[in-house]
């Protein structure tokens, strides 16, 4: 299901693994991500980090419509989320890793923590860290699960700080490169639809691979916390990203390492929870 989709959606691929990702960091792999707003939950779906710019969701429900097909009640909406990222990596040439199972779905969301404990586009290298070290999660970790941004596409929104008002002030990001920033301010205009979509790697923007590092290298990171992590100065990540960006094989080995962490992060098991029938609602609503 996930390579026709792909076959339609050049962007699923990284969007399915950027829904296992928002979904890990808040209250941990539990399918909270999901759940539409009802009279008794408020949905992650709209929370600013979130609002417009997740997407995917009717994937995981065609895939979660054919599990209960073939075995009802056994595989929750956190476990597909899992292994529909590892399925997406795999597909777009990065590496395979061994998922694990028997997470459980959470019976309610959680916005107010999506939009306190998910790390912003924005944020400066300490609280990156920070946000990482809370959900059991090292630097290496960061450096690692932040390249897959190697695919994908990121809104001028998320951009457009750092092109004119940097730190608060009237100017571009020093970091940034010339020739890209005139690119990206002239496809984000300021004062212009800030809807319109980038390519989070401008090399290889559907390929899973280590340009994500070589673009920091040259200062063509996307977004500034992506950037943050080789211009910080004196930050022990930048030895890390120039590692992964001598070596594919090595951020390959790191990335999968660092999923399967992720993918532990506090997960609902045993008669906590629930498995839901449809992943955008509780059972019985």
């Amino acid at each position: 299901m996930i390579s026709s989709a792909w076959y339609f959606d050049a962007r699923i691929l990284a969007s399915l693994t950027r829904l296992h990702f928002h979904d890990c960091f808040v209250h941990g792999c539990d399918g909270s991500v999901l759940l539409e707003d009802s009279a008794t939950i408020k949905s992650e779906k709209y929370a600013k980090p979130n609002k417009d710019s997740l997407r995917g969701f009717e994937v995981v429900d065609d895939i979660k419509a054919a599990v209960e097909k073939a075995c009802p009640g056994v595989v929750s909406c956190a476990d597909i989320l899992t292994l529909a990222s590892e399925i997406s990596v795999v597909l777009a040439g990065g590496p395979s890793w061994k998922v694990t199972y028997g997470r459980r779905d959470s019976l309610t969301a959680y916005p107010d923590e999506a939009v306190n404990k998910l790390p912003g586009a924005n944020e400066d290298l300490s609280i990156l860290k920070y946000k990482f070290s809370v959900v059991g999660l090292s630097e290496a970790d960061l450096v690692a699960l932040s390249g897959a941004h190697t695919f994908g596409r990121a809104q001028c929104t998320f951009v457009t700080e750092r092109l004119y008002n940097y730190k608060g002030g009237s100017s571009y990001d020093p970091s940034l490169s010339y020739t890209i920033l005139i690119i990206l301010q002239q496809r984000c205009p300021l004062y212009g639809d800030e809807t319109v979509l980038l390519n989070l790697d401008h090399t290889t923007p559907d390929y899973f691979d280590n340009k994500y590092y070589t673009n920091l290298q040259a200062g063509e990171g996307l977004l500034y916390s992506d950037q943050e992590l080789l211009s910080t100065y004196g930050s022990s990540t930048a030895s890390i990203v120039n590692d992964f960006a001598g070596s594919q094989d090595r951020f390959f080995e790191s990335f999968a390492e660092s999923m399967i962490k992720m993918g532990d992060i506090s997960p609902l098991t045993g008669s906590d929870g629930e498995i839901r029938n449809v992943c955008r609602k509780v059972n019985g609503s």
